[in-house]
């Protein structure tokens, strides 16, 4: 019988080898663009009311299709648990990342998102049930934020002004704030259905941007007819295949393979998101890039690879 090898060692039959391969293809291209897709998206969109737009329909859907799969109806305890980790996750993590980009390239964006992983194994071990983080995880983690410090410090964010600056800062935040959610989540009362779980953390993250989105004065002063094709386009993209199909390829791999194999997202996007931003947008990618984002993502490779236990990366924030 034909197989496929994945990175691991691990290998799989024939046609559910196509599959997998099918599937985290999807995950490194849909999930790699989303950042550029949301630069395009707030360049006409205000970037809460578009991202509690994007996460309310998705969500949305999502609930719908799991109810329709017979997931039982979810309770206050449920929900209580859905609005805590959605609004760290949605409202703190994506939130950030497209008031940002107004201002900070896509992939460096990108690149400071990939320290989730970082702050995932810090929360846990410090509020959570996780392990004290061994020598090779700890040098792992101050490798990752060394190299976080490389890519700040750099003129496109640091010296480029105070809103860049302010942006890297955010987003960086952001990212414990998803770790944090994400947690939540993990320890928190869940449905068992995973589409529906999720779909009620974007609804609950949807609703809290929209909400931002009304007092920062964003839903009053927006004019539709000021909305471009391509932002449009963006939004749908967004929606459809960022927060629906490509997260519905993750939950399959997670059910059909190892969960190292599955989050090996966490280390390719970011690649996919700089290269996207360089080739499409024009977005500098220096020798300080590279170094920063050498450095980061080794990082996230000692910790996603550790042998010991700890909560898998089952979230990202773009």
């Amino acid at each position: 019988m034909e197989t496929a090898t994945n990175g691991r060692g691990e290998t799989f039959a024939g046609g559910r080898g196509a599959k997998i391969a099918l599937a985290l293809a999807s995950l490194y291209l849909i999930w790699g663009s989303t950042y550029l897709a949301i630069r395009i998206a707030i360049d006409t969109l205000p970037p809460f009311l578009m991202a509690a737009a994007r996460f309310v329909v998705a969500g949305g859907i999502l609930v719908g299709w799991a109810r329709r799969r017979g997931a039982p109806r979810p309770g206050l305890d449920l929900w209580k648990t859905a609005t805590v980790a959605g609004i760290l996750m949605f409202l703190g993590g994506n939130g950030s990342v497209v008031w940002a980009e107004q201002f900070v390239p896509s992939g460096l964006v990108a690149l400071l998102v990939a320290t989730v992983p970082l702050w995932i194994v810090l929360q846990d071990w410090v509020f959570g049930e996780g392990e004290a983080p061994g020598p090779g995880v700890m040098v792992g983690i101050l490798l990752g934020f060394a190299g976080v410090v490389v890519l700040v410090s750099g003129s496109e964010i640091g010296r480029a002004g105070p809103e860049h600056l302010l942006g890297g800062v955010l987003v960086l935040l952001g990212a414990g704030s998803w770790a944090a959610g994400s947690l939540v989540a993990r320890y928190g009362a869940h449905p068992p259905s995973a589409a529906m779980g999720n779909g009620m953390q974007m609804v609950a993250g949807g609703v809290s941007l929209l909400v931002l989105a009304l007092v920062t004065g964003e839903a009053g002063s927006f004019n539709p007819a000021a909305a471009s094709t391509p932002s449009i386009l963006a939004l749908l993209y967004l929606t459809v295949f960022g927060s629906i199909l490509a997260f519905s390829a993750y939950i399959w791999l997670l059910r059909n393979t190892t969960p190292a194999v599955a989050s090996t997202y966490a280390y390719v996007n970011p690649m996919v998101a700089l290269l996207l931003g360089w080739a499409l947008a024009s977005e500098p990618l220096s020798l300080r890039t590279g170094l920063a984002a050498f450095v980061i993502l080794s990082s996230v490779i000692m910790i996603t690879l550790r042998p010991a236990r700890g909560p898998s990366l089952r979230r990202r924030a773009g």
